[in-house]
């Protein structure tokens, strides 16, 4: 989904998150995908609450700190908004209208499907195959957001000196490059219906797959902030100083066994629970994998304890194995920060779609 759509090469994928700015520059020379630039930026505290902007100016400064550690030249970018604020419909049209014939009868038919008035919100289709059951007819995909979503991301990136291309919606982001992990599942035949448990610092989203395409998007009040409160807690550190040492280390002997292992504990609860609700809403659907992203997934043996708990295969996101990388990209840090780069590279991959 593109809400405003010119493209670029070198787009820039703009991933504001609740805890940081991740930013992503790719490239590509014939099949093969470079990194020319990245950048991961903390955002200070109440930036951003439930997906939406508080403090348009702390993140377009956190932007530009972004950018000038990445040292990228690119000023075009693609930016998302969560799932949680789109609202999105599949309809049937006939398979002989043009594109702007299409977006004609969507418009007059809009009260239909949206809730609002067309004039809180910003609509946009994408065609995506021909209806199986009616070859004269095309599966075509409705988004739509309230217009203050879309165009508070847009200004923030103009604060920040950059033009939004792109506006996408993160589930659609995540879909994007899970394409680039199809060769690390056990099995990649196109039939298989993975989960991507993607664990941020406030949320964890689960994001399930069926041949490639999101079927299903669920989101919970959970993230690696309740363990940076805990160590606070019970170390008695700042939120900062908490951040810091679950990042670089030096915490107590028993931080391990008191603080972490619980924590692991229930994240691993966390995202069986939703497994369990799409499981139960969707008759008995079987998932063949899990795929662990965000921040936490970088915790040494999540997976592990994921595949132990669940009898699931799971293994953490890296949308870079197979890619060059620029001379300025530093491989162990990129390596760990890729869990958390999918929705950053899904909007960087925009810049390719033809």
């Amino acid at each position: 989904m593109k809400w405003l759509n010119r493209k670029h090469d070198h787009l820039l994928g703009v991933d504001i998150s609740t805890a940081a700015i991740k930013l992503l520059e790719l490239s590509k020379v014939g099949a093969r995908y470079k990194v020319e630039s990245y950048a991961v930026a903390p955002l200070a505290q109440d930036a951003v609450i439930n997906n939406n902007i508080s403090n348009a100016e702390m993140i377009a400064e956190t932007i530009k700190a972004a950018l000038k550690q990445s040292g990228t030249r690119s000023r075009h970018a693609c930016v998302a908004i969560a799932g949680s604020s789109v609202m999105t419909k599949m309809i049937t049209m006939s398979a002989h209208l043009s594109e702007d014939e299409m977006e004609e009868q969507i418009m007059v038919e809009a009260d239909q499907y949206i809730p609002y008035s067309l004039d809180e919100v910003r609509l946009d289709f994408e065609v995506q195959n021909v209806n199986q059951a009616n070859p004269d007819l095309v599966d075509v995909l409705l988004a739509a957001s309230r217009r203050e979503n879309v165009d508070e991301r847009v200004e923030v990136l103009k604060r920040a000196g950059l033009v939004a291309s792109i506006v996408d919606v993160e589930a659609f982001a995540m879909e994007n490059s899970f394409a680039l992990l199809r060769d690390q599942l056990p099995n990649s035949e196109d039939e298989q219906t993975i989960a991507i448990a993607d664990i941020g610092a406030t949320m964890t989203t689960l994001n399930i797959l069926h041949k490639g395409r999101v079927i299903y998007t669920r989101e919970q009040g959970f993230g690696g902030k309740q363990l940076t409160e805990e160590i606070q807690r019970r170390y008695g550190l700042s939120y900062e100083e908490a951040g810091l040492a679950k990042r670089h280390g030096g915490l107590p002997d028993n931080y391990n066994s008191d603080v972490l292992g619980p924590f692991k504990r229930a994240l691993v609860q966390q995202v069986a629970r939703s497994l369990q609700f799409f499981i139960s809403s969707s008759a008995n659907r079987s998932i063949n994998s899990v795929v662990l992203a965000g921040g936490c997934a970088s915790i040494v043996g999540i997976d592990k304890l994921v595949e132990q708990e669940l009898g699931l295969p799971a293994f953490v996101a890296n949308p870079f194995i197979n890619m060059a990388l620029s001379h300025k990209i530093k491989p162990q840090s990129l390596s760990n920060d890729a869990s958390a780069m999918m929705i950053a590279c899904g909007l960087a991959l925009r810049g390719f779609d033809s």
